[in-house]
């Protein structure tokens, strides 16, 4: 009698793991918190600005400080110890020169910070004090120096419209890029350095920073409205360059964010990325067109 034969049992191969939807679709973030900040601090801007404009400038100098502070975090990531005490209170003098004695102020302050760096690695030194000065000396100029033009924006009796002018028109640099880039977005602008940045993006941050700075131009300071599309197209390609430059910087650090200060944006430096590179560029348009 012949044992039957059983055909061998075949098993179904297990389905391939598929990766964890995001959570926050396209977008890459927490919107909803990005946007609830985002309101927050427009809010506080504003206020502050209305209620005691020339207190803004310590808002710019706390910014500065905490800049500074997220950049010399990130950096010892690659063992670089940036000497932070004499950049943040040069960062404090900086942004105060510039608002009560003018631009020459505003060099003379960054000189005698750089000075400040030096002179604190050679009371500390240690191992690798030589790098340690360049990387003070990089943290005073970005973000601190560059943050000082938006002082000198506020400094006039129209500071007020100048600092909505320069804060609007750069952030309508990072909304229309951001739009056009999530719904149309195809043809990658640095793949390298920023992936998801598009140059369809990059349209939709000119078209919105023309349209934005014409309308303030017109509205606050009675200026034609070409000049504005001018200011909004220039701003919008310093936004972009600022926003690689940034980029770069986390890229060789090997961090995503400068922090997770800020919910749904990460750290203030990843906020302010644009707003540093554009401030020199709006401060020099606005005092040409407007006058000082």
């Amino acid at each position: 009698m012949s044992t039957p034969i059983t055909p061998p049992a075949y098993e179904l191969p297990e389905p391939a793991p598929q990766p964890a939807p995001n959570p926050h679709g396209r977008a890459g973030r927490d919107l909803a918190a990005a946007i609830g900040v985002g309101v927050g601090l427009g809010a506080v801007i504003l206020v502050c600005l209305f209620v005691a404009k020339d207190a803004f400038a310590w808002i710019i100098a706390a910014a500065m400080v905490v800049g500074a502070w997220e950049l010399a975090r990130a950096m010892t990531t690659r063992g670089f110890a940036v000497p932070l005490v004499p950049v943040a209170a040069g960062a404090v003098g900086m942004i105060l020169a510039a608002h009560e004695r003018g631009p020459e102020a505003l060099a003379i302050a960054f000189g005698l910070t750089a000075t400040a760096v030096l002179l604190w690695r050679v009371i500390d030194p240690r191992p690798g004090s030589a790098r340690d000065v360049a990387a003070g000396i990089f943290t005073a100029l970005y973000p601190c120096f560059l943050g000082g033009f938006a002082a000198l924006m506020l400094a006039p009796a129209d500071g007020r419209d100048r600092i909505i002018t320069f804060i609007l028109v750069t952030v309508c640099s990072d909304i229309g890029g951001y739009a056009a880039g999530v719904l149309f977005g195809k043809h990658p602008m640095a793949p390298r350095i920023s992936p998801k940045k598009s140059w369809e993006g990059f349209a939709g941050s000119v078209l919105t920073c023309a349209v934005a700075g014409a309308a303030c131009l017109v509205l606050f300071f009675d200026q034609p409205w070409w000049a504005g599309v001018v200011l909004g197209a220039v701003v919008a390609a310093c936004a972009t360059i600022g926003d690689l430059m940034e980029s770069v910087i986390k890229r060789n650090l090997g961090i995503k964010d400068m922090s997770n200060l800020l919910p749904g944006h990460g750290g203030l430096m990843d906020r302010l990325d644009s707003l540093i590179m554009t401030a020199p560029l709006c401060w020099a348009v606005l005092h040409y067109v407007v006058g000082s």
